[in-house]
């Protein structure tokens, strides 16, 4: 009577549908069992559970359910019409749970497995494309699935799942992730052609605190980086325009809108000149990160230890 009572109360109109499931669950390869063989004493020598623990868990699908899914003729049993219509959703629901199980077993497997791997926009042209060609030579058959984005929003990725490690800048401190610097890549005021600073080859960032700025949007780890660089070179950068992608912004430089501190790129740009800049000095640093605690699968630790095994040689030369 006990459990009857707990059952109707979690069955009522204000249960919700993950009470409903976290009942129901356990016994539906029971349920399934029973329904292919018609027969509780054969679907318990398939299922290998003691016949009474199958009669009990079927007679409280039935209770909890409020219907009755088979009709018993001696020891045969029979599929209601609700019983019918139970089993197509039963046994849709536990071909998706092995088709789930099956996928997240081959992403494992350590020769084929897949890796959930993020990376910066300007890392994507060479970088990226170069390490995964030399990871690859010794890993011919692991996959990857590759997303391109800000700092911010792959850290969120890898929080959420969605993401095993990824290749950030600036390198991340928070407690829940772990982070290590790999190398760093010296960044360029880009100035047009035909400014009054492109027959310069280096510059001190202070020379440019008049000039108008085109930079990515807050949130990017490059847009950090450009204020913290202005600021330590005494001014606050005027911002003209904003971008989400550094070859846009070099677009945008050529066409005379402004000037950028941005990273070399991976071909030369017409139409504008990269100086040096001597102060402050102009770097970012490039790091792996990846959620604490996680366990990795084999394939994650094998590019990880790689993506580790290139510090101080990560970027092209």
């Amino acid at each position: 009577m006990e459990h009857q009572q707990r059952s109707q109360k979690r069955l009522s109109p204000s249960s919700d549908r993950e009470d409903m499931a976290l009942l129901l669950a356990p016994r539906l390869a029971y349920f399934a069992g029973v329904a292919r063989n018609e027969h509780v004493t054969r679907a318990a020598g398939e299922l290998n559970v003691p016949q009474s623990t199958l009669s009990r868990a079927m007679a409280r699908l039935e209770h909890d359910l409020g219907v009755e899914l088979f009709a018993r003729r001696g020891r045969t049993l029979v599929l209601t019409t609700a019983g019918r219509t139970f089993l197509a959703s039963v046994e849709r629901a536990l071909g998706e749970v092995e088709r789930a199980a099956e996928e997240v077993r081959a992403d494992a497997d350590p020769a084929t497995g897949k890796v959930a791997f993020g990376f910066l926009h300007t890392m994507g042209a060479e970088t990226v494309p170069g390490l995964l060609g030399a990871f690859r030579a010794e890993h011919p058959r692991i996959r990857f699935s590759l997303v391109q984005n800000y700092g911010e929003a792959m850290l969120e990725g890898m929080r959420a799942g969605r993401l095993d490690l990824c290749l950030t800048s600036p390198v991340p401190d928070a407690p829940d992730l772990v982070a290590r610097r790999l190398d760093e890549q010296k960044l360029r005021l880009v100035v047009p052609a035909d400014h009054r600073l492109a027959a310069r080859r280096r510059i001190r960032l202070a020379e440019a605190a008049e000039e108008n700025f085109v930079t990515l949007e807050p949130g990017y780890g490059l847009r950090r980086i450009t204020d913290a660089l202005c600021r330590e070179a005494g001014f606050a950068p005027r911002i003209a325009f904003e971008g989400e992608e550094a070859e846009t912004l070099r677009g945008l430089v050529a066409a005379g809108l402004g000037v950028a501190l941005l990273p070399p790129p991976t071909v030369p740009r017409p139409g504008v000149v990269e100086l040096t800049v001597t102060a402050p000095r102009a770097v970012r640093e490039i790091g792996v990160a990846w959620p604490a605690g996680r366990p990795d699968t084999p394939p994650v630790a094998a590019f990880k230890k790689f993506l580790l095994s290139r510090r101080g040689n990560l970027l092209p030369s």
